[in-house]
């Protein structure tokens, strides 16, 4: 029984690395103010969602939600290349999410969460989202709104193993 647990758990972390390792290739065919819209989408795929910005240009949002721990926003200029490609599961990133803060702030800010849960007695709503702390410690990173969709709190925390 051990060792089928075991070997579930390697399988299990394989198939994140690989979602690492196939997104690392992906990003590194990729060059800001080279690459094309299209050339993005022939190495991510369809986005999401598209962000418009107030300049113009438009940020491709691709989740790696629930399953990896990414979440990649990648900006296309008015000129139709690419300007940005950014990981936002980050705490530079995390830290920028405040109290009073809206749903779609926070969601344009992250990206999709890997997971939201509503608790009606409290009147709150906890979006997750998963995220490694380097090297290899999975966190996740829970922003807690009040019932008017507003930001109350927020705060990472190690995830603990399934089943605890």
């Amino acid at each position: 029984m051990f060792n089928r647990l075991w070997l579930a758990a390697g399988a299990m972390g394989a198939g994140v690395l690989g979602l690492l390792g196939c997104d690392q290739q992906r990003i590194d065919a990729l060059h800001e103010g080279l690459s094309t819209e299209a050339d993005v989408r022939a190495q991510f795929g369809e986005p999401v969602t598209i962000w418009p910005e107030a300049d113009g240009s438009r940020t491709l949002e691709y989740n790696r939600q629930p399953m990896g721990h990414q979440n990649y926003m990648i900006t296309i200029g008015t000129d139709g290349t690419m300007s940005a490609l950014r990981q936002v599961l980050t705490p530079s990133v995390f830290a920028q999410v405040q109290v009073g803060m809206g749903q779609e702030q926070v969601r344009r800010l992250l990206g999709q969460p890997a997971k939201r849960m509503v608790f009606e007695l409290k009147q709150e709503t906890d979006w997750d989202w998963r995220w490694i702390d380097p090297p290899a410690r999975e966190m996740v990173f829970t922003v807690t709104f009040g019932p008017d969709g507003r930001v109350l709190r927020s705060g990472s925390s190690e995830k603990l193993p399934e089943g605890r």
